[in-house]
């Protein structure tokens, strides 16, 4: 089906209560997740009950012992050390008891995924390797590329915590296949940029099948992430974003932006505005067309990076002045709470 365009339109941006460093729970305003002055903080991730953050920082590479993992328990104010260093954007169970992350193997760039439990400690989910860990709500099920020979080309698998891995793609090509795995465990989707393949494709574990390639105006599309709740897959295309439906098939065009996260419910698009000269950051719900500004200061965020009906967005940014008293000209990771 054709898709349709976005209406645009700004319903009083929030950016104005910037200035406030206020917690969960406590009203709306900008909260700053990393306090500590002596080092940087890189990729975030939310829960979608925006209780639980997860970070990296970024004082350590690969080969000096790796970057830290912490979850930041905003309810009860507490910031814990996961024992999962180095890599790309680690992942977050739903409940914000299990993480996923890259691990890097000695001397060498990160390639192994290791899956750790609040409870349980390390699961036996751990691959060789391996990279782009995406997680189930409950934990259970862990997606991620895969690199394989002969030529490293990728798959792209399904871990299952109780026992067993399942290649549900093998692409043609080493670039990332960004895999995004709904919260039930049922819908993964992952981009193949293989030559003549290019495109967004949707796999589907009751079935076994899979649908694609999703595509815009361009003749090629990458993924930006699948909903939690697997309603909607947002990808690029050309110069354009598009929400994908999964249960009509209908895609929704957002055009000029470029996407980078989705609700776990699939209302609310965050984006950054192709035009510079305005907000880095911006809000959208989808029915209404209605932008509220997540960061009018120069930041950047990652999927996942938005709470259930688009209520929390965690970023990160260099700037100084977020909040008061962040002056250290360090990368730091904020949450901004809307109501």
């Amino acid at each position: 089906m054709a898709p349709t365009a976005a209406t645009a339109s700004t319903a009083g941006p929030t950016a104005a209560i910037g200035g406030l460093g206020v917690g969960v729970g406590v009203g709306v305003g900008v909260e700053r997740i990393s306090v500590a002055t002596d080092e940087g903080y890189g990729a975030a991730s939310i829960t979608p009950d925006g209780r639980n953050i997860v970070f990296t920082s970024l004082k350590n590479g690969p080969r000096d012992g790796g970057n830290a993992v912490y979850v930041r328990d905003r309810r009860a104010g507490q910031t814990r050390t996961e024992p999962l260093v180095e890599g790309w954007t680690p992942a977050i169970s739903g409940d914000g008891r299990q993480v996923a992350a890259n691990a890097p193997r000695q001397g060498m760039s990160a390639e192994r995924i290791q899956q750790r439990s609040l409870d349980l400690g390390l699961l036996p989910v751990t691959c060789g390797r391996c990279n782009q860990p995406s997680l189930s709500a409950d934990g259970r099920y862990l997606a991620f590329g895969a690199l394989r020979s002969p030529g490293l080309l990728r798959d792209v698998m399904v871990a299952d915590r109780n026992g067993g891995f399942e290649t549900i793609a093998s692409l043609g090509s080493t670039a990332p296949a960004r895999p995004s795995i709904s919260g039930d465990g049922r819908l993964v989707a992952y981009q193949d940029l293989t030559h003549l393949k290019e495109g967004v494709y949707l796999w589907d574990r009751t079935t076994g099948s899979t649908s694609g390639p999703l595509a815009g105006s361009s003749t090629s599309a990458s993924l930006i992430q699948l909903s939690d709740n697997g309603s909607k897959v947002v990808y690029l295309s050309g110069s354009d974003t598009y929400v994908h439906d999964v249960s009509s098939g209908s895609a929704q065009l957002v055009p000029n932006v470029k996407g980078v996260a989705i609700d776990p419910t699939g209302r609310y698009l965050l984006y950054a505005p192709i035009d510079t000269s305005g907000p880095s950051l911006v809000l959208r719900d989808l029915q209404t067309g209605a932008d509220e500004t997540v960061s009018d200061q120069p930041a950047t965020a990652e999927t996942d990076s938005v709470s259930a009906g688009g209520r929390d967005v965690v970023f990160q940014s260099a700037a100084d002045g977020i909040v008061p008293g962040d002056t250290n000209g360090k990368p730091d990771v904020f949450v901004r709470r809307f109501f």
